[in-house]
């Protein structure tokens, strides 16, 4: 194990982008350390690498940009349990992160429609954010699980984390109604059903959740 951690260190030395990372620390996205190794780099990287659950665990755990997205892409989704998957969930630093959590790992585990629909009823905002996420993605990628998902409360929390303080909740809230939306046209005209009463109202934010969806489903 030590000698393929070494490896991918040394992977990750000679692909290092300074400007990127620096960037990145300009943008407020900080790390023990950031590489700057673009995405299609570490997927290439990654597959030199025969997944593994210990070694996965082992990158996440390092506060390393680069070892974190490994971590997604490297960890057998088959092999990871629940628990491990809720612990990481909950560890999520950034936007970024959550992204390849939810591409590279959630999106494909057997339990991914139990997460969404536990996340998304969380207090917790950054857990919440990663529900709504990996929601879309399910939406995207594998919308027959959609069947075993309970779309009615998930609707509903996300018309009221639309309007949430946060930001990235609401991003994420919005494309849990967009994606939802785009499966079908049944979809679309439940979800313009729900924000109905936001076309002639006098709040500036739910005005540009109704055109922004109604531009969306083509209304």
């Amino acid at each position: 194990m030590e000698t393929i951690l070494r490896n991918i260190r040394t992977d990750l030395r000679m692909s290092m982008n300074g400007v990127t990372a620096a960037s990145m620390r300009a943008k407020g996205v900080e790390y023990r350390m950031n590489f700057g190794v673009d995405i299609l780099r570490l997927k290439q990287i990654a597959l030199r690498y025969t997944p593994d659950k210990v070694l996965a665990e082992i990158l996440w755990r390092e506060d390393v940009r680069e070892l974190k997205i490994l971590a997604t892409m490297l960890c057998p989704p088959d092999q990871f349990l629940k628990k491990n998957a809720d612990r990481w969930g909950r560890e999520i630093v950034n936007q970024e992160i959550r992204e390849q959590a939810c591409k590279n790992l959630f999106e494909n585990l057997s339990y991914a429609d139990e997460l969404v629909q536990e996340w998304i009823r969380d207090e917790d905002i950054n857990i919440k954010t990663t529900g709504h996420w990996l929601f879309a993605r399910l939406c995207i990628v594998r919308p027959d699980v959609m069947t075993q998902v309970q779309n009615e409360d998930i609707l509903q929390k996300a018309m009221a984390d639309i309007q949430s303080e946060s930001l990235l909740l609401r991003q994420s809230a919005l494309n849990t109604l967009k994606f939802f939306g785009r499966i079908s046209s049944y979809n679309a005209e439940n979800v313009m059903r729900r924000i109905a009463v936001f076309e002639n109202s006098s709040d500036p934010q739910q005005k540009e959740i109704f055109n922004m969806l109604s531009f969306e489903f083509e209304r």
